[in-house]
């Protein structure tokens, strides 16, 4: 017996992988409409990402230092939705919302930490 857990979720082959495309779509457009942390991260990886592919001096190199870039996209992307849900949910003050929000802007700075610190490995090492 098929019992979605979603109704949302029915969908198969072809129809689902384009729904998934048109929802990627509306995802990256609206972080990059309202976001304006994932607007600035964006810059920045318009910037390093060329910059990437000329200062590794391997495939390796410039796919570590690529993929460092893009998962601050990734992280950014998450932590934008989870303060968009917990917002839905209440705008009032509470402990676990500032901490759920405390929590993703960390995994950011994570992320921001981890390309400084694959770059200059790369760069310096």
């Amino acid at each position: 017996m098929n019992d979605p857990a979603s109704p949302f979720k029915g969908k198969t082959g072809l129809r689902r992988i384009l729904n998934a495309v048109g929802y990627s779509w509306a995802g990256l457009t609206a972080a990059l409409k309202y976001e304006n942390a994932f607007q600035q991260e964006v810059f920045l990886a318009l910037v390093l990402v060329p910059l990437a592919v000329f200062l590794g001096d391997s495939g390796s190199e410039r796919a570590l230092m690529i993929g460092a870039v893009l998962l601050v996209l990734i992280v950014e992307l998450l932590n934008s939705a989870i303060e968009a849900a917990v917002d839905r949910i209440s705008l009032e003050h509470h402990q676990l919302i500032k901490r759920a929000k405390d929590m993703g802007s960390a995994a950011v700075m994570i992320a921001l930490l981890n390309v400084v610190a694959i770059w200059a490995l790369i760069l310096l090492g």
